[in-house]
């Protein structure tokens, strides 16, 4: 995630607001009579394997009760009483053999029951702890859910959400909803698309620019406008019949302005807070610089993203718990396949690393991708699990984004052919990977929703755009296309980030095209939709691409080189970046290619004797599969 300045209230406003809307509005009373209250999570599971469970529980005055309840295999160890009375923590232990039902938690106050609570253990699913995550056999589509396609117009304003739906507004909601994902699940399909990460669909009750989903105002439930927490599983359970994996978008460094315990807050501890307004330096080296100021690191760590967005403290354990027990919420309530955190070095490392340890104690198989927005590949390793350039810190996240590979692309495709340009910036990159515990499990990309659309980037160069992307479906590591790519979606991020979030034509009620159809799309865009697609459905039966190994040759006279491996299954990339026909001597590539005979084009089916010469046309990147 990437700051964006919005023009939100100041903060001492936004607080004292909402602490008078607190006390002029009580909490909701049930129809016994009974003051409701509010717990977190709000139901759990039977046969985790971490027994200890610790639920939040908020009512007015809520510290001062006694705490009961009867259940068997279920042991409330104590509750612990904070700064806030209207706090209770409460920790329970669930013992192995604890079975799925039902029991009330009551809070007695003078010998009256104040507040009570239902609470449910569930049977998990059969396997859920074995799920498995993605890998680099799978492709990402990474989507913002309001810019998608409208699928229910009638969720577009909802009763109590702040802002309301204006499609002319490039930075105000425009509508799109989990409806309209649903509705198109096959034209991924159909693209070839094995992974889906949708950007953050929480909450997100602020008065404007909340559409992206990163300011949450309530970590349980998805926000109104773009459905309910049934249609965001029932979407998850629809993608994975079609083969598709499902990516949460997760925040552990901030949340809303608007959230209610910002309002309410348990803690003083419980976010970062200043005499006045701090931001970031957003200076994330300075967590591994060696000679780093702790000036520095307090102002990345402690600063806020935004005026509407509070930088949680996660040293507090509490935080941490809160929001460790919620990610595991999410993963066994809608059967998620993997998460992807936002701004990874942002939180406390220390909470990081526990977050991993417990994620992957419950689920081993599953998948995590850290946001490190990082240029430099040492930098970046840091943050890897296993990490071999650290100071002994081990991140447990298995993946991570590859922003340096990001930055060569950006000019590799475009530019003259030079010692250190073009190609070779490609080669350099990955030259640098032995600083990696496992360079194949890093995120590959050309652009996202924080950066310029990479149509744009390289000045809406069509060749460029197919070479680089045969390029990432066939590199190391995992690969995640923008929505729009496959459309030669065109932005800049100096425009806004409206300008490179524009919606997806055809996703809305009378839209002038609908290029989810391609009588819809103009003949370039076909042309690229085309390429794309058929790349993405050979790479699904390609296990050299799915698991292989990655050996290249040094750029030569503009022409790039490098094979994929496993087994006795290889596939050659043959890049020629340059304006001119070249011819190859395949010779110098015998260390893989002896004992293959020919080379099949997946493109085009022709095959080409191997050994000897092989011309290849300017502005092109051809993918060979050898055969004996």
């Amino acid at each position: 995630m990437k700051i964006t300045r919005s023009p939100l209230r100041h903060l001492q406003q936004a607080l004292l607001f909402a602490f008078l809307l607190f006390i002029a509005f009580p909490g909701p009373v049930s129809a016994q009579g009974i003051p409701e209250l509010r717990v977190e999570p709000p139901f759990w599971w039977a046969g985790m394997k971490n027994p200890s469970l610790q639920l939040l529980a908020y009512g007015k005055d809520i510290a001062a009760t006694t705490v009961s309840l009867n259940y068997p295999g279920v042991t409330l160890r104590d509750k612990v009483s904070v700064e806030n009375p209207n706090y209770l923590f409460l920790n329970i232990e669930i013992a192995a053999d604890a079975k799925p039902g039902k029991f009330v938690i009551s809070f007695m106050r003078n010998r009256k029951l104040a507040f009570q609570y239902t609470y449910e253990l569930r049977q998990r699913k059969e396997g859920s702890a074995d799920r498995k995550g993605f890998s680099p056999a799978d492709v990402i589509y990474l989507l913002m859910p309001d810019r998608f396609a409208n699928g229910d117009p009638l969720n577009d304003n909802m009763p109590g959400m702040l802002e309301t739906a204006d499609r002319s507004n490039p930075s105000g909601r425009h509508g799109g909803d989990i409806a309209g994902i649903s509705k198109n699940l096959n034209y991924l399909s159909d693209l070839g698309i094995t992974a889906l990460w949708i950007n953050p669909l929480l909450e997100n009750n602020n008065p404007a620019y909340s559409y992206h989903g990163y300011a949450i105002t309530d970590f349980y439930r998805i926000d109104p406008r773009l459905g309910t927490n049934e249609d965001y599983v029932n979407l998850v359970k629809d993608a994975q019949a079609k083969g598709i994996k499902v990516i949460k978008d997760m925040i552990f460094n901030h949340c809303g302005i608007n959230h209610w315990f910002i309002n309410d807050l348990p803690m003083s501890n419980w976010i970062h807070r200043f005499p006045e307004f701090t931001r970031s330096n957003f200076r994330a080296e300075a967590l591994s610089d060696p000679y780093a100021s702790e000036y520095d690191k307090n102002r990345l760590l402690k600063g806020w993203f935004d005026t509407n967005m509070p930088d949680f403290d996660q040293r507090n354990p509490y935080v941490t718990n809160y929001l460790i027990q919620n990610s595991i919420w999410w993963i066994e309530y809608a059967g998620l396949d993997g998460i992807r955190l936002d701004t990874q070095p942002y939180p406390y490392k220390e909470m990081i690393a526990e977050w991993g340890r417990r994620v992957f104690e419950e689920y081993p198989d599953f998948s995590i991708v850290g946001e490190a927005w990082l240029n430099r590949e040492g930098m970046l390793a840091f943050y890897q699990k296993d990490a071999i350039v650290s100071d002994g810190y081990n991140s447990n996240l298995p993946s991570v984004t590859d922003f340096p590979l990001y930055e060569a692309t950006k000019k590799a495709f475009t530019e003259n052919e030079g010692w250190t340009e073009g190609m070779a910036r490609l080669y350099y990159v990955f030259a640098q990977d032995f600083l990696f515990s496992d360079p194949y499990m890093k995120v590959t990309f050309l652009d996202n929703h924080d950066v310029n659309r990479y149509f744009n980037t390289i000045n809406r160069d069509l060749p460029a755009m197919k070479m680089a992307l045969t390029f990432l479906l066939t590199t190391r590591g995992i690969p995640q296309i923008y929505y729009g790519t496959e459309l030669l979606m065109d932005g800049a991020e100096h425009k806004g980030h409206g300008d490179i979030r524009w919606d997806f034509p055809g996703g809305w009620a009378g839209d002038s095209t609908n290029a989810f159809l391609r009588e819809g799309r103009s003949k370039d865009q076909n042309e690229v939709f085309d390429h794309l697609k058929q790349l993405l459905r050979w790479r699904k039966s390609s296990n050299a691409i799915a698991r292989g190994s990655l050996r290249h040759f040094i750029p030569f006279n503009g022409v790039y080189v490098y094979f994929r491996m496993a087994g006795d299954e290889t596939v050659m990339v043959v890049i020629n970046n340059t304006n001119d026909e070249k011819t190859i001597d395949t010779g110098r590539f015998t260390e893989v290619t002896s004992g293959y005979n020919n080379a099949l084009d997946i493109m085009t089916g022709q095959s080409f004797p191997l050994h000897g010469k092989l011309t290849s046309k300017g502005r092109t990147a051809m993918v060979f599969e050898l055969k004996k």
